[in-house]
């Protein structure tokens, strides 16, 4: 019995380890090989609640489509009634017996209304179609949005990482200087200004490093917020040569990419929408001029037939309503939106010119960022050089410890500065995508 209890307490425990394989498999599979930018921006177009609010809102707007709609569809009741009476009572007619009252009165009766022309509602619906756009636009601008916030967080987060792996090397190099400078001091080969220059330039490296590693770690939480996934964003990231490629390109003329960003800005497009619906409700009010046609039918069943004999009956009719004077609330309502229409034209023409303004800043930034670059490389080749050449000085004796430690510093700076013009000319074009109405990856976003 107890080999039995031993081999079914194994069995037991390994078919638990294999559930938990089971389970972190996903997990663990998703977390082999860098986080790339497409996957970071997938993550939170899933995750984050801005996007899944986003929508919501276009649910519920599709939702009020239908609600404003249903106004033209037929509507079907039906009551029941059951009446409990103190007595019965009947009457003789045409020599047949007729119930007047039952003690257990029942009755159904079933009701059709449609409504045939309404033209305030009609127009109402136009009205509402158009504030559907205008949300589908807004939620799909919002999602947009999220995914250049998403791109911008991850080129912060990589371009620290990579300016933490220049202060590890500056740290490790002013250690490796400060060793030599106390070897060579007791060897006579140095004075003592060399060892405490050294010493100053490794507690600096220290110090740098220290702060550059907080930096890090504020961008990674910053990332992982808005991915929703904190692990993820704290792993190693991928570089998006794609982007880096992309915005060394020459950019097209502002004017044809200003006209392409007005045609493809989901924001301009939600805009146009909204002021359109506004327009539609500004007409409703004075449409109450024009009379409003409905018809009706009822069908009713009871087991009181009373004088007519018979225990059925229906009736069919058609309304038509014509609200000759309201008092003159229809001519304020009218001015109201018709102020309202006028805002959200205003609206639309200063978003409009935004978009020229963002595009041509864009672009001017960009060409500043290439110009950047291309000298912040160039500083950097000849800060490895210099470094390299006063290190073989200094082995040799013709260079002192100061020498060194500014020569470490020049490359240091040099390599943070390209790692910042380098990532600050992926950010310039991802904002020039961003004004011309592109997703991060340069394609048009999915509504």
């Amino acid at each position: 019995m107890a080999e039995f209890s031993q081999a079914g307490r194994a069995r037991r425990l390994g078919a638990a380890s294999l559930g938990l394989l089971l389970l972190f498999a996903p997990r663990l599979a998703a977390r082999e090989g860098p986080l790339t930018l497409d996957k970071a921006v997938a993550l939170a177009l899933e995750r984050n609640e801005r996007s899944l609010a986003a929508e919501q809102d276009v649910v519920a707007a599709a939702a009020r489509v239908a609600q404003a709609k249903s106004f033209f569809l037929p509507s079907l009741t039906s009551t029941g009634t059951y009446s409990r009476r103190p007595f019965e009572r009947t009457i003789m007619v045409g020599g047949n017996e007729v119930v007047i009252q039952r003690l257990n009165g029942l009755s159904e009766a079933f009701q059709l209304n449609l409504t045939l022309f309404d033209v305030r509602s009609l127009t109402g619906l136009a009205a509402v179609k158009a504030q559907r756009n205008a949300e589908a636009d807004r939620a799909a601008e919002s999602r947009r949005q999220l995914a250049f916030e998403v791109s911008q967080a991850f080129l912060a987060t990589l371009g620290t990482s990579q300016v933490r792996e220049a202060s590890a090397r500056r740290f490790a190099f002013a250690g490796q200087n400060l060793e030599a400078a106390k070897a060579r001091f007791a060897a006579g080969l140095a004075s003592v200004n060399d060892v405490t220059r050294a010493e100053l330039e490794y507690a600096k490296a220290e110090v740098g490093l220290t702060r550059v590693e907080g930096e890090v770690e504020t961008s990674a939480l910053q990332l992982g917020y808005l991915l929703d996934a904190p692990d993820d964003a704290r792993g190693p990231l991928a570089v998006p040569e794609f982007l880096i490629e992309a915005a060394s390109a020459e950019a097209a003329d502002a004017e044809a990419l200003i006209e392409e960003a007005l045609a493809r800005r989901l924001d301009i497009g939600s805009l146009r929408w909204a002021a359109a619906s506004q327009r539609a409700l500004a007409r409703v009010p004075l449409l109450g001029f024009v009379p409003s046609l409905s018809a009706s039918g009822r069908y009713t069943i009871t087991n009181e037939a009373g004088f007519s004999g018979k225990n059925w009956n229906w009736n069919a009719g058609a309304t038509l309503t014509w609200s000759l004077f309201d008092g003159g609330a229809r001519f304020g309502q009218s001015r109201e939106r018709r102020a309202l229409a006028k805002l959200a034209d205003l609206d639309l023409q200063a978003a409009m010119r935004r978009v020229d303004v963002q595009v041509r800043q864009a672009l001017v930034s960009l060409d500043n960022q290439r110009a950047s670059l291309k000298q912040a490389t160039v500083a950097h080749e000849v800060a490895q050089k210099n470094a390299a050449e006063t290190a073989e000085l200094y082995r040799q004796g013709l260079a002192s410890a100061l020498e060194v430690a500014d020569a470490n510093v020049s490359l240091f700076e040099a390599e943070v500065g390209l790692v910042r013009e380098r990532y600050g000319l992926g950010i310039a074009f991802l904002n020039l995508e961003a004004a011309l109405g592109l997703d991060p990856f340069g394609k048009e976003p999915l509504k």
